[in-house]
């Protein structure tokens, strides 16, 4: 069996990954385990690219390691997990007939290490503590772990078939409006920001309400903040009803210092501290530069470039420069070439990345983590309905990136939720582009600027 663990501790079981010519002619067929894990295994020649997973407890999983030991079978195959706490004592040890010949144990006690045909034997020094190694896999559980963990756990645990990642990566769910996820699995810790304070430019919509919500979801405490103040009090109310985290809506300009500090004493008041800023607010719009109105410029640098220095200015005063803190700007790839339409927003998160550094190196002494976040093409934003253009355009664009897919708002708090944890603690001064490769392959359709009136743009 190679690396296969024989036994898994009281109260754990076992995850097993279907495969494609995983179940051979040996396995038993009249078992109720025998019938799931084929199901499972006629999934996965179905759909090869898919890997489907079966929960089995104790006893199960002796079952198929046994009439596979012979067939390959590796710690591949299999991902341990723990069901519930484990016990702090040895359970009974069985007896009966069915103890001694080495059959499966009975709900309680603790399963006999064997199998007919196998000698039987019990695994001695059994106990509620972790055998070496185990714990170590629970670490490398591939994204499954927080799916099973909350399974109860017994000797004859019936097999539930689970969703799994295909070869590349599952994709994490997703809604097209601002809305709240209606169901959400775990990647990360899920106190990975437990009591940490959270503000959130443009938090109210978008991809903004997307991070307020991860980072809500992983312990945070949010402050959004928006010029609408209905839009971020109506987001605030989904928040708090979906996570049960605080969340202090603020109206606020970031083009006007005096708004800023006024919003972040408001939330210091409330909440005693600010950990994490995330400089999300921005405009933008479709235009050639030669028909690109000076006042529609200098307001996207206005609202992306200066409102991004204004409000991490503000921070660093009131709060960061004392206690450290955690910074990411949320900005694009348009600057990584020469992107038609797009000389204003360009120039400006191209100015925010320059800032990310240069704030990087001057505010590092002081504790504070500074990086830059590039989203590509994002589905269920407002930018991409009204940039993107038609939706066969859309997909036609999506096609030719490396992934071949839009990317969706969760992947992008993803991102955002490991840049502002511990998990980055020695990553600043960085732009981190999430793009699916988008910016590499992308044609950039010149032809775009034959569809656009010369009159100059006015925002």
């Amino acid at each position: 069996m190679g690396e296969v663990p024989r036994r898994f501790p009281p109260g754990t079981g076992a995850v097993l990954r279907a495969r494609p010519g995983l179940f051979g002619p040996s396995f038993p067929r009249s078992s109720t385990t025998g019938k799931a894990v084929r199901e499972a295994g006629t999934s996965a020649r179905r759909a090869p690219h898919e890997l489907a997973l079966v929960q089995l407890s104790e006893c199960q999983w002796r079952t198929v390691a046994y009439h596979h030991r012979w067939e390959g079978l590796t710690k591949r195959d299999f991902t341990p997990y723990c069901a519930c706490a484990p016990l702090c004592a040895a359970p009974p040890t069985p007896s009966g007939p069915r103890a001694r010949r080495g059959g499966v144990g009975s709900p309680g006690k603790e399963p006999v290490v064997g199998h007919p045909g196998m000698g039987g034997a019990r695994n001695p020094g059994a106990s509620g503590a972790w055998p070496a190694g185990l714990q170590s896999w629970l670490v490398g559980a591939e994204g499954w772990w927080p799916q099973v963990r909350s399974l109860e756990a017994s000797a004859f645990l019936p097999p539930v078939l689970l969703p799994a990642p295909s070869a590349m990566a599952q994709l994490p769910p997703d809604v097209e409006e601002d809305e709240c996820l209606p169901e959400y699995r775990y990647l990360f810790c899920p106190d990975l920001l437990q009591d940490k304070v959270a503000f959130i430019t443009g938090g109210g919509s978008g991809i903004g309400f997307r991070i307020a919500e991860i980072f809500m979801r992983h312990g945070c405490h949010t402050v959004i903040a928006s010029r609408s103040l209905l839009r971020v009090s109506m987001a605030a109310k989904k928040l708090i009803a979906a996570t049960g985290r605080q969340c202090l809506p603020l109206s606020m300009d970031v083009r006007a210092p005096p708004a800023i500090m006024a919003a972040v004493d408001q939330a210091l008041k409330e909440f005693g501290k600010i950990d994490i800023l995330i400089n999300g607010a921005a405009g933008n719009f479709l235009c050639p530069a030669s028909a690109l109105s000076f006042n529609a410029f200098r307001t996207v640098v206005d609202i992306d470039t200066i409102g991004t220095f204004n409000v991490s200015r503000v921070l660093y005063e009131k709060f960061f420069r004392d206690h450290g803190g955690v910074i990411v700007n949320i900005t694009a790839t348009l600057n990584l070439r020469g992107q038609v339409l797009q000389v204003h927003a360009g120039s400006a998160k191209a100015a925010v990345d320059a800032m990310t550094r240069h704030l990087a190196v001057e505010w590092g002494p002081q504790n504070i983590r500074i990086n830059s976040l590039a989203p590509g093409p994002i589905s269920g934003t407002e930018g991409l309905r009204r940039l993107g253009g038609s939706p066969a355009r859309v997909s036609t664009k999506a096609l030719v990136s490396p992934l071949q897919r839009l990317g969706n708002k969760t992947e992008i708090a993803h991102s955002v939720l490991y840049l502002a944890s511990p998990l980055a603690s020695f990553v600043t001064g960085t732009m981190l582009v999430v793009d699916g490769g988008a910016w590499l392959t992308s044609p950039n359709d010149t032809k775009q600027l034959a569809n656009f009136e010369s009159s100059s743009a006015k925002l």
